[in-house]
């Protein structure tokens, strides 16, 4: 199952930031400028590929973007 860590990774890399301080419960969605419509879309790209998951559109809201926790709580969900 994915860690925080490897989470923390992958938005440094989508987002072209320094998530070393990022916790679970650092907010994403509305909290980060770098963290917009289309770099939603390249999260769930990430996901896709680092984690051999599918992200189906009907399973794309907001809620799994709020927080660093919320979106690896999907990604261990959806790895499962």
């Amino acid at each position: 199952m994915p860690k925080i860590d490897e989470i923390k990774s992958l938005l440094e890399t989508v987002l072209e930031l320094d998530a070393s301080e990022f916790n679970e419960d650092t907010e994403l969605l509305g909290a980060l400028p770098e963290f917009d419509s289309m770099a939603v879309v390249g999260v769930i790209t990430a996901l896709e590929e680092s984690f051999g998951i599918d992200v189906a559109d009907d399973d794309i809201d907001a809620t799994i973007f709020e927080t660093v926790g919320s979106l690896l709580e999907y990604v261990n969900q959806a790895h499962s």
